[in-house]
This record gives structure tokens, sequence and C-alpha cells, in this order.
């Protein structure tokens, strides 16, 4: 059974001296700012925003790129069934090792490694395919050819009738993502900083 509480930390006083998730998000983006691409984590309503399309009843395993501090993660754990599992996949080695310390639900599963390596990171965790895939990795600045390898691996990753979710400040990510879905819904979300694009990519 998954713990009473989607984002419980461990009651070691050492660890609690680490920081809080906006004190280590903002220290990673300081080290690596290519890599997070943002200077605070998404808003709330950005959050609940997208998320809103997920048909969690439906829903056995969620995957989230680039999860940072797990922003996302406790809305994700509070919606999901007992028997579905979450995987976060981050290729910080910080952030993967703080999230296993802040996380204790037996649902959620931290991953050090790429998306663009999704299909092998969930045959790993007993899964033939992901339900929905969440992403706000920063496509325009990933190294060349990332982008669109991982666009294709997360189509090939997906059961027919899953979705990949996607929050970008950029509209440029939608070239990545036409290639592979035929179904995009899009919309804007203001109350973030900086504002943000949504995109709900649709596997047929």
């Amino acid at each position: 059974m998954p713990s009473s509480s989607a984002d419980q930390v461990l009651a070691d006083p050492a660890k609690r001296r680490e920081p809080g998730p906006l004190g280590m998000f903002f220290r990673e983006f300081l080290k690596h700012p290519v890599m997070v691409g943002s200077i605070i984590p998404s808003s709330d309503k950005l959050i609940a925003r997208m998320l809103k399309p997920v048909d969690w009843a439906n829903t056995k395993l969620f995957v989230e790129y680039g999860p940072g501090v797990g922003t996302f993660c406790p809305a994700i754990l509070e919606r999901m069934a007992p028997d579905a599992q979450l995987i976060a996949i981050d290729t910080n080695r910080d952030f993967v090792g703080y999230l296993g310390r802040r996380f204790t639900d037996s649902r959620f599963r931290p991953v050090l490694g790429s998306a663009a390596d999704v299909r092998s990171i969930i045959a790993e965790h007993g899964h033939d395919h992901a339900d929905y895939i969440l992403s706000g990795l920063p496509f325009s600045t990933l190294p060349a050819g990332i982008g669109p390898r991982i666009a294709a691996e997360t189509h090939d990753a997906l059961r027919p009738g899953g979705a990949f979710l996607v929050y970008q400040f950029s509209p440029r990510v939608k070239d990545f993502l036409v290639p592979h879905f035929r179904r995009i819904d899009h919309a804007f979300e203001p109350i973030n900083i900086p504002p943000a694009q949504l995109y709900w990519c649709w596997k047929d």
C-alpha cells in the first residue's frame, strides 16, 4: 500500500538540513541553468491545468521527464490509483537523490537516466508502455538530435489513447511534436513565471 502522504520527508535530522524544494531548485539552476530551464518551479495553476485531461482511473504508469525537485509529484501521486506507479527520470544526479529522500510513497520511482531511453527504463520497471508522459524539458536547448529522439521514443512508449503532456516557455517545441502526433491540443498559461505554452499530444 502507498504511504498516506505524497510528500513525506525522512525524519533523520541530518536529512532535514539539506535545502528545501525552492532552495534545491535555485541551487541547481545556478549550477545547470540550461538543464533546469527556469529559475523557479511551476505554479499550482499550471500543474492543475496540465494534469486536468488525465484519465486517472485508467492510469497504471505515469512517467515524468526532468522532475527537478518534484514540483508535479505530489499532485500526480494524490491523483493516482493505489496500484499505479510514477517513474521520474532525470539526468541530474543531485535531483534524483533529493527526490528519493523527499518522497517515500511506494508508488514512486526516481531514475537517473535520459528521457531518450524511456522505453528501456519502463521495461526495466515491468511495464510494456506508459499511459501518460509529462515533460518540462527545454527542447529548444537540448543537444542536437536529442529532442527529436525523445519525441519519437515517447510516442512509441505510450499506449494508444495515451498522451504526452508538455509545458514549455517557447512554442518552438511544437516542431518536435508534430512529426509524431496527429492530434495536439494547445493552451497558454499566463499564471506562471515565465508564462508557459501547454501541449497535450495524443497517441492514436
